[in-house]
Formats: C-alpha cells, structure tokens, sequence
C-alpha cells in the first residue's frame, strides 16, 4: 500500500542511539579527519617548499613559490576532490555505498604515501610528482565526501540523525588540528636535532638538508588514519536503505540490520515489489519527473554550497595579515626554515582550537534541535552582517590599534560559518533525496561546493591584489583590492541567504518521507519546498 513503509527502515529511524550508532560515526569520522588532515597540511609546508626549491642567492628574503606554482600545488588536490566527488558518487548508487567506500580510502593511502615521494632532486620534477600525487589524493577525498554521509544518513534515527552526519563532518576540525599539532611536533624535533641560524643570519645555512624529509614526513603520515580504518569500513554491512529500495533485496537488508540492532526484523520483501512496480517511483536522475519533484533542491543544495565555499576559502587572504598583526608569525627573515613550519602550524592549531572545531560542534549540540534551515540561515545572515562590517569601515582596521577587533570579527565570520552553513550544506544532501539518487546528488552539491572552493582560494587571491600594479605581491597583477574583495564576499553570503530558502528542512522526518519514497510523494518542489519545521 502507498505510504507502507519497510519494517527494517522504521527500526532504523526509531531506534535508541547505541553503541553502532557512534562506532558508524568514528569509521566514517577518520575518513573526514584524514580528509581534512590531507587537504589542509600542504599549507603547512608550501613556506618551506619555497626556501628549499626557490632560493634566490643574495635575495633580503627567503625563497617562496612562484604564484602559478604555488596555486598548483594548493588547487592540484582540490581539482581531484571535485572530480572524486561526481565520480564516487556516481558510483556509490551504482555499486553500493560499502564496495566504493574502501575504493577511496585505498586511493587516500597509496597516494599520502606517494606524496611525499619524488623521482628527482630538480623542482619542477619534485613539484611535478607532489601535485600528481595531490591530485589523485584530492579524487580519493572526493569520494569519501557522498559516501561518509550518505552512510551515516542511513544509519541513523530520524530523531538524531542531523547530529550525526554534522558529527562526522565535524571531525575535520580535529584533522585539521592533528596535522597542527604533528607539523609541531616534527618540526621541534628537526630544530632540536638540527639547530640553523635564521635567515638573515645566514641564509644558505638557515634551511640545512634536513628539512627536505619535514614536509615528505607531514604529507605522509595522513596515511596513517586511512589504513587504521581501512579493516572496519570492510566489516561494515551495507546500508539496508541500499539495499532494500535500490538492490531491492529485503531479505539481505534485514538479515544485516537484525546483527546489527539485535532484534528480529521481518523482510517485507512485498513492500519491496509494491514500490518496484510503482511507476511514478520509475524516473532517472536529471529526467523531467526528477526535475520537478527534486530540481529546485538540488538546485538549492549546489547554489548553497558553491556560495558558502567561495567565502569560506577566501580565509587565505588575511591569514597572513593577522597571524604577524597578533605576532603569532614574525617576519620570515627573523626565522629559519623549520622554525617557519613550527610557528605557522602553531598558528594553525590555534585557529583550529578557538574557532573552527567549536563551531563544527556547536552545530552538532543544535542542528537537530532548531533545524538545518535555521542554523544555515542564521549563519549566511551573520557571516554577510560581519563581512560588511570589515568591508565598509576597512581603513579603520588597517590601523594598528584597530587590529584586534579586525582579528575577532574575522574569527566571528568563521565561527558563524561553521556554526552554521559549512556543516549544513554537507548534511542535508544526503536526506533530502531518494536512495537511488542520494550518493550522485550529494557528490553534485559537494562538488558545487569545490568549484567555489577553487573561486574563493585562487580568485579572490587575484582580486584582492592592489590596483596599483606597483603594490602588487609578486608575480601577481593588479586586483581591485581588498576592501572591494570583501564587498563581492558579503554580497555572496547574502545571496547564500536567498538561495537557502530552495532547502527544505529534513529535521525529525525520516529519509523515505522527506524524498517521497514512502508513496505520499510530499517533498516535491511544488510542496514542501521552502516551509522549514522549526
């Protein structure tokens, strides 16, 4: 009968959160701590790449990367994350979420370790073999990004199920804290065992030898995570939503879901052939069916994503301005090579400790309590509040005494971000869309969300460059500054608030009745499209 709904679904969604719940949430946990650990350490070592391979002999300051080449090695991994992203989740829907799960962490393993080889001592050969490497880690990442919640989603309880996928997601914050506190650590070691004078000292012996196996032993150990839990990711069953409403095998799905809540789950293998023979279930993804029950959606989950991506990536432009502005990274001719790597990951770390990893989990603490529509448009509405607020007024903040409340209301705008559309634009993809379609269109959205990535990054790093050629940093031409850089990110995250209201809210609803799988069809783009249950 319409409306029925499988007898092993319902358990799931009224479930007790138990002990399968977090050990669902610490698998598909590591894989975002290496995720994030694997996309954000290179910008611990790009400082030092430049010292070893770029030295200008007589130059006042170190050697940095060229900027083509420093934005290959930057953007290298997030091109494969884009790529992994569509082609993993594609192949979630088409193969099963748990055969395509091992594919990308085996990717994520061989090329960490791969990364930190090079088949000669020549920059362009060294920076040639990282950014290949990067790249193929990048398209492994990409895959874990549709798979790691499309699982958690259908693990989960409809009660708890927003704190779930958000939990995951939110262990990138402590990857990228892990690849921190390790570069300190390898970095203090080497500086013990290898003093060397500073720069302006010395500036040949300012980067001994040594330092050439920090940056391959910080890219490297990211493998580490991956293979840790490559064992438990073979040991998981698949998810009885893929296997029930997409390999249409009830039998399989409730027989693996009964070991896993250890109760007895009837079959309901009629259900199954009811929803089968259902012709208005029988559309294909982009179709015109699909594009009026789940257009608007998608069109809303990419739209959110791409636009959220754009500001949260443009950190990059002041990060620099604010670590020397609170003195957490002196001038680099006062420091040697790995001195450099210990005092930006320290700087890292910090960011990571006060802003970014209590934003992830406030989102956790509430996103099941007031809504994913309301945390993502409170957080667009503070993130454009504070963005204009640095933009309008920016002289004022130029000024050394102003620099402070520069550095908190920057903190605000990414604390808002995190506490809020970051980790919404992840969850709700991987709720709002039918099982057959659920891994293919949260890999669309996240790669949405890459491509304003690589805008937010790389663009806005051109454009916020002087427009006067003659202050320009080198290698770059002239920008329209940074006060109107800021004007364009505001304006971005304004749009963010608009297109917000194409997301309907999935909080306390179960996947089938959210998508329409359940046979009453009340998600579609004519229906409950903007209406958010807060």
């Amino acid at each position: 009968m319409p409306g029925d709904q499988l007898q092993v679904l319902n358990a799931l969604d009224v479930a007790k959160t138990q002990w399968y719940h977090f050990t669902a949430i610490v698998i598909a946990g590591m894989g975002f701590f290496t995720d994030a650990y694997d996309l954000f350490c290179i910008s611990l070592v790009t400082k030092l790449l430049g010292r070893i391979y770029y030295h200008v002999p007589g130059s006042l300051e170190p050697g940095s990367l060229p900027p083509n080449v420093a934005a290959a090695v930057n953007g290298v991994a997030f091109c494969g994350t884009l790529t992994g992203q569509l082609f993993f989740g594609w192949l979630g829907d088409k193969l099963g979420r748990k055969k395509v799960y091992g594919m990308t962490l085996m990717v994520m393993v061989l090329c960490s370790v791969a990364s930190g080889l090079s088949f000669s001592n020549k920059p362009k050969s060294v920076l040639a073999t990282l950014c290949f490497f990067r790249f193929w880690l990048g398209v492994g990442i990409g895959g874990d990004y549709p798979l790691s919640a499309t699982i958690m989603s259908e693990y989960a309880n409809k009660k708890t199920r927003g704190a779930f996928i958000a939990a995951v997601f939110g262990m990138q914050g402590f990857g990228i804290m892990a690849g921190g506190i390790f570069a300190i650590v390898i970095s203090a070691v080497f500086e013990a065992k290898f003093p060397a004078p500073t720069y302006a000292e010395d500036a040949l012996r300012s980067t001994v030898p040594q330092a050439d196996f920090v940056w391959r032993i910080i890219l490297m150990f990211g493998a580490l995570p991956a293979a840790m839990t490559y064992y438990s990711r073979s040991k998981m069953p698949e998810t009885a939503r893929y296997t029930a409403l997409v390999a249409k095998d009830a039998k399989q799905a409730a027989s693996d879901m009964a070991r896993v809540l250890q109760v007895e789950i009837d079959s309901d293998q009629r259900i199954v052939e009811e929803i089968s023979n259902d012709k208005s279930k029988d559309f294909s993804l982009f179709s015109k069916e699909f594009m009026k029950r789940h257009g608007l959606h998608l069109l809303g989950t990419t739209s959110t994503w791409f636009l959220l991506d754009i500001a949260f990536y443009s950190q990059n432009l002041f990060q620099k301005d604010i670590f020397s502005a609170i003195g957490w990274i002196p001038p680099a001719q006062t420091m040697n090579a790995i001195q450099e790597v210990f005092k930006i990951a320290r700087a890292q770390t910090l960011i990571a400790l006060c802003s970014t990893v209590p934003g992830y989990w406030f989102t956790v603490a509430f996103i099941d309590v007031i809504g994913r529509f309301a945390i993502q448009l409170m957080g667009f509405s503070f993130m454009t509040v504070f963005m204009f607020a640095l933009a309008i007024p920016y002289n004022h903040w130029t000024h050394k005494e102003n620099r402070i409340g520069f550095v908190v209301m920057y903190s605000l705008t990414f604390f808002f971000a995190n506490f809020g559309p970051n980790v919404t634009t992840f969850v709700v993809p991987a709720e709002i869309f039918p099982a057959r379609f659920r891994s293919t269109c949260h890999g669309i959205s996240a790669a949405s969300g890459k491509l304003g990535a690589i805008v937010g990054a790389f663009g806005f790093l051109y454009l916020a460059q002087s427009p006067d050629k003659n202050k320009t940093s080198a290698g770059y031409p002239p920008g329209i500054g940074v006060r109107n850089s800021l004007i364009m990110l505001g304006v971005v995250n304004f749009l963010g608030i608009l297109f917000t209201f194409l997301v309907p809210e999935a909080k306390g609803k179960s996947l089938e009745e959210i998508s329409g799988e359940n046979g009453e069809n009340e998600n579609t783009n004519n229906g409950n499209r903007t209406v958010p249950i807060v």
